[in-house]
Parts: structure tokens; C-alpha cells; sequence
């Protein structure tokens, strides 16, 4: 690990980073909201047990939207501006490039290779509004079976009901947003 992570050793240091770019309080609940998502499935990966960098998926989480500083408009509507300047401005800012590029990868996940944090980081930024997107759940899925060696069947209901849990209270957290 970098000692530039290490400079954030809590999603709350990363939030305090992002409140001194400019980050607006709508911004630091929605990773906050996103957060509490990564959290459950952290938990679980914790009962399987496998092994994966969790502070780097918090921190992750905590910087994904950081382009939404540059702008705020995609707090509100759809658009993608925001990934490319949000690994650009974290970058700039000294944040170390692989956790700065979790800015495009939580979205571009299907045209960039990623690793199993990254996985994590855009499956929690969709399970946290009620979303499911059935590829990327089976692309972390498939990580999972390399990292755990469990039946394929298996690890599929036990992942797609904690998945199915999560996204269940995405109404509740979308009120909270």
C-alpha cells in the first residue's frame, strides 16, 4: 500500500480531503449512502472469508464521485464528466492514481480491466439505490470463486441474497439522499 492511502486512513479523512476540494454536503451523503452498501458487502466477504484490500474499497467509495466537484450538475442529472475529472482532480490533489482511477472505474467496470476492490466499489455505488446489474454481480462472482474456492451454485445464492438484501433497502437510502 502507497503512504499516500495510508495519508487516509479513514473514510472520514477522505471526506474531510473532499469537504477542502470544494465537495458539497449532497455530495459527502451520497458516498456516504453508497458507504453503508460497500459496508454489507465487506461484511459478508468477511463471513466467507476471503481476502481483499477493504480500506482501499472504502476509500474507494468515499472518492468515486470526486468529480462531481467539478460538476455538480451530475449530483442531479445523468452524465459522465465527472469520472475523467475526478481521477484528474485527485491526481493533482496527490491521492495515488489506482485509488484516483476508481473515479472511472465504477462505472466504465465493463471496458476496463478491474480489479476485485474496483468490482466492490461499482457494485456498491448500484446496490445502494435498489439497483442490480447482473453482469457485474457475475464478474465479482467469478472473482469470488477464485479467491474462495466454494461450489459455483453455492456461492451464487448465498452472493445474489446478500446482494438481493442490500439492494432491498435502496428506497430507504435513496429517501435519506
Amino acid at each position: 500500500m502507497s503512504s499516500q492511502i495510508k495519508d487516509f486512513s479513514t473514510v472520514h479523512d477522505a471526506h474531510k480531503f473532499l469537504r477542502k476540494l470544494g465537495a458539497s454536503s449532497k455530495l459527502i451523503l451520497h458516498v456516504t449512502l453508497v458507504g453503508e452498501a460497500a459496508d454489507l458487502l465487506i461484511a459478508k466477504l468477511h463471513q466467507l472469508p476471503v481476502a481483499f484490500n477493504e480500506d482501499f474499497v472504502r476509500l474507494g467509495v468515499a472518492f468515486h464521485d470526486a468529480g462531481k466537484i467539478i460538476h455538480p450538475e451530475e449530483l442531479t442529472a445523468k452524465g459522465n464528466n465527472h469520472e475523467f475529472a475526478g481521477e484528474q482532480l485527485l491526481i493533482a490533489h496527490g491521492v495515488e492514481p489506482s485509488l484516483a482511477r476508481c473515479c472511472r472505474s465504477h462505472s466504465q467496470w465493463e471496458s476496463m480491466e478491474c480489479s476485485f476492490e474496483e468490482l466492490l466499489i461499482a457494485l456498491a455505488d448500484t446496490l445502494w439505490k435498489g439497483k442490480r446489474i447482473a453482469q457485474l454481480e457475475t464478474l465479482v462472482i467469478e472473482r469470488l470463486l477464485t479467491l474462495c474456492r466454494r461450489d459455483y451454485w453455492e456461492l451464487f445464492v448465498e452472493m445474489d441474497s446478500c446482494f438481493e438484501a442490500i439492494a432491498s433497502e435502496g428506497d430507504t437510502r435513496l429517501s435519506r439522499s
